[in-house]
């Protein structure tokens, strides 16, 4: 669903912030938060407490509880708290590249090593410095977080902002923050969000399995699936045309054209392929820029290698944690080239599975 791509995952950490006043709001929306827990089980036992609340929290123990014993990720106070937090993201993430680029302006913290945005508590400060940034003529978007992972230094809670989209999405965000805390690479946002997002997408395929729900639907899969790739086809497209020696002008009406073209093959495929399906109409329909695509470069770039290793694992989750760490302990170069193999891996074995099929059909 879009609303992956417009949320995610921000590390928190109340140190190295580059001005007072951005420590501060880091601060001071990280103390709010710890305040605001209260623990899961005694709201669910509390019947003042609304109905509605002590259900879908009680969905999400039986989430929290299998992310542990069957997908072996920590098991801690982490999403056993809950803190209504009045207001729908928990923070706001600024993404910002230079006009003729797709690299993220990354800001560095001690601990979490460099990210590749800004998150602020306040949405008018968010758009605040967004305007800054603006006027120095780069490419901005805002995107509201429904949940971040202090990656184990605090008992990440269950917030508000995470009961929007019902049990399967709280589900779905448990499973992708406790992966943070499971293993982070420093200064590494594509390794970590696709990992984290490899194990979402797995771990509830699991969790519905294990309910006896029936998979995802394959046209909800493939279109999702689909509508990514085309993303990730324009930032190919944009990089090679950044990489030209165009003067400004020219370079700018060529990225107007790709944006352009991007809507173009959306419609076409929406129309021929889905037979007319809108779901995604409205982020295509929004302004284009390059920090719109920041998230699906960050969050689904490595998705499929990951897939490749836990299918080298035989599915084992304990393996597959094991063979992560192996590789996040390689330099980033060696890294990536190592995920480049899997990418290749993944997509020959998904090209013989469609032979297979075809073959026996």
């Amino acid at each position: 669903m879009i609303g992956r791509f417009l949320t995610g995952s921000m590390v928190v950490l109340l140190s190295g912030c580059s001005s007072v006043s951005y420590y501060s709001q880091l601060a001071g929306g990280q103390w709010h938060l710890l305040r605001a827990r209260e623990p899961v089980a005694e709201i669910i036992a509390d019947p003042s407490r609304p109905q509605l609340l002590r259900e879908q929290l009680a969905q999400s123990q039986k989430a929290r509880t299998f992310a542990s014993q069957h997908l072996r990720l920590p098991d801690n106070q982490s999403y056993r708290l809950y803190a209504d937090i009045g207001r729908p993201y928990v923070v706001w993430n600024v993404f910002a590249t230079q006009e003729f680029s797709l690299s993220p302006e990354n800001h560095c913290f001690p601990i979490a090593g460099c990210v590749a945005y800004r998150g602020y508590y306040n949405q008018g400060a968010a758009r605040g410095e967004a305007a800054l940034l603006r006027q120095q003529g780069m490419d901005v978007s805002i995107g509201g977080v429904e949940a971040y992972s202090t990656l184990g230094w605090f008992n990440d809670p269950i917030m508000s902002s995470m009961m929007n989209w019902g049990d399967e999405r709280v589900a779905t965000l448990i499973f992708h923050e406790l992966a943070h805390q499971r293993f982070y690479v420093k200064g590494d946002t594509e390794f970590n969000e696709s990992f984290a997002t490899f194990v979402e997408q797995e771990g509830t395929r699991q969790w519905r399995a294990s309910r006896g729900l029936a998979p995802l639907s394959n046209v909800t899969v493939k279109q999702r699936d689909q509508f990514i790739q085309l993303i990730l086809d324009t930032r190919e497209r944009l990089e090679a045309l950044y990489a030209q020696p165009l003067a400004a002008d020219a370079m700018r009406k060529a990225k107007a054209a790709e944006f352009e073209h991007l809507r173009s093959r959306y419609r076409q495929m929406r129309d021929t392929q889905w037979s007319g399906d809108k779901r995604y109409d409205a982020w295509i329909n929004q302004p284009m820029n390059n920090a719109r695509l920041l998230p699906f470069g960050l969050y689904d770039q490595w998705v499929p290698a990951f897939a490749a290793l836990f299918r080298q694992e035989g599915g084992d989750w304990v393996g597959f944690y094991r063979a992560v760490q192996a590789l996040g302990g390689l330099a980033l170069q060696e890294r990536r080239t190592r995920l480049r193999q899997l990418m290749n891996e993944h997509q020959g074995m998904e090209a013989q599975m469609i032979f297979d099929a075809t073959r026996h059909k």
